[in-house]
């Protein structure tokens, strides 16, 4: 698959507090033992979303227990007042804000890890045995390239697109820019149930994540021609509409977590493309 970049538009995640890592043996520090850490998250938030269908498709409930919270985070600076003991144990005199999703080890009291990729990665290789092969053997440079599609390529496109910062020109370049993603996820997915493998994989859940997001979040900001435009591609939405009947993705969602997040932290404009939704996300999602 070809990932077409969008230079002019990317941006790098904010650079998470914590990168602590599962190891596969006591000398790592923390190294993989059921039980002993549990998963903080809001599945109102795209990397709590990605995080939460991982975990279910990997069966690990028993294993790596999840406490999830408010779509709406209620402490200072957008973060989590359940997470501030977490924060100001792992930190010496931390200030800033609470924010989820967080990995923590219950053995010590303290975080491992805030980063999503890497929270993920280490529940699959370290605690996945049992489920699905959800990063396979020589699948990590696609699994990436996927990343930066949905990061760059849709996400960041999207926000562009609705954005009322810059001119009609820049908008449009944004469109095009995230209709050409599409474009190439349409076509690649012809004939194929999942995107890289013959079974569901982490390439799936982000791909999936980021449709919701683009229907659910960055509709709201978009014209009803571009709404139109984007769900011109029937494959791509179909391929959606089967993963989002799944339990371990379509339970997970949170539509109304989801508006009420993004109306307290966004204060764009709303567009005529908020009434219109690609996708009856209400029919798989948690009653």
């Amino acid at each position: 698959m070809t990932v077409t970049p969008l230079a002019a538009h990317a941006a790098d995640r904010p650079v998470p507090a914590f990168r602590g890592r599962i190891g596969r043996d006591a000398r790592s520090g923390h190294y993989a033992v059921p039980g002993r850490y549990r998963l903080h998250l809001s599945t109102a938030c795209p990397d709590g979303l990605r995080i939460a269908v991982t975990h279910s498709l990997l069966g690990l409930d028993a294993v790596c227990p999840a406490t999830f919270l408010p779509a709406v985070p209620d402490g200072p600076e957008g973060g989590h007042s359940a997470l501030l003991p977490l924060y100001e144990a792992s930190a010496h005199r931390y200030t800033g804000p609470a924010v989820a999703p967080v990995l923590s080890d219950d053995w010590s009291g303290r975080i491992v890890s805030t980063h999503a990729p890497d929270i993920m990665r280490d529940l699959a290789r370290r605690f996945g045995a049992g489920g699905p092969s959800l990063y396979p053997c020589g699948a990590q440079s696609e699994i990436e390239a996927v990343e930066r599609m949905c990061a760059q390529g849709i996400e960041q496109a999207a926000q562009h697109t609705g954005s009322a910062d810059g001119g009609p020109a820049d908008r449009e370049a944004a469109l095009d820019a995230l209709l050409e993603t599409l474009g190439a996820l349409e076509r690649w997915l012809a004939g194929r149930t999942y995107l890289i493998r013959d079974e569901v994989t982490a390439a799936d859940v982000e791909l999936w994540v980021a449709l919701v997001q683009l229907d659910t979040v960055h509709g709201h900001h978009l014209d009803a021609c571009a709404v139109q435009r984007i769900a011109d591609h029937p494959t791509l939405w179909a391929y959606a509409r089967r993963l989002a009947a799944h339990p371990a993705f379509g339970t997970h969602l949170d539509l109304d977590g989801i508006d009420r997040r993004h109306h307290a932290r966004c204060h764009g404009l709303e567009a005529a493309g908020a009434a219109v939704r690609i996708l009856d996300w209400a029919a798989h999602a948690a009653r």
